[in-house]
């Protein structure tokens, strides 16, 4: 945005379970890294917020396009026979943020913000999660609903 300014403000319960979450992974000596594709980077950056993070959280991957996950090495043949909001990708990428950190979990989300189906026909609403730790199989869910406004946990105000 040319002269504007654009304000971000986090909701201050997630930020609190953020650092409850780095509680937890503190008493098992673990460490955590995001992928996320639908949520632009939103969960890292609460995660970022939250005490503890310093110590437990290795970072985040943002993967919007296709063309960027191909290039963060998930499969293109993965994509093509699952879809880009699937729960094969929502694994691949909580399998390459392990991969890619030296992170001992990680957590991936796909899926689509709206305001429009995406470019495959996925309904708005459609979220694929996915959760990774090294030496276990990785897991994955899928939900389907309305996103309400606040789904992201922020506010963003802009001006200009």
């Amino acid at each position: 945005m040319t002269g504007g300014i654009e304000v971000t403000q986090v909701d201050a319960a997630l930020v609190k379970r953020g650092a409850r979450l780095f509680k937890l992974l503190d008493k098992q000596d673990l460490t955590l890294a995001t992928a996320e594709s639908c949520t632009g980077g939103i969960i890292a950056s609460i995660l970022s917020d939250a005490p503890g993070a310093g110590d437990r959280f290795h970072g985040g991957f943002v993967l919007y396009t296709k063309q960027h996950k191909i290039a963060f090495g998930i499969p293109k043949k993965t994509i093509d026979a699952n879809g880009i909001v699937s729960e094969a990708v929502a694994r691949a990428m909580a399998e390459g943020a392990l991969k890619n950190s030296p992170a001992d979990i990680a957590v991936a989300v796909t899926g689509v913000a709206g305001p429009e189906p995406d470019d495959e026909g996925n309904p708005v609403g459609l979220v694929c999660i996915a959760a990774a730790r090294k030496g276990w199989d990785s897991i994955a869910r899928t939900y389907l609903g309305p996103l309400p406004s606040r789904a992201c946990g922020c506010t963003r105000v802009r001006r200009g």
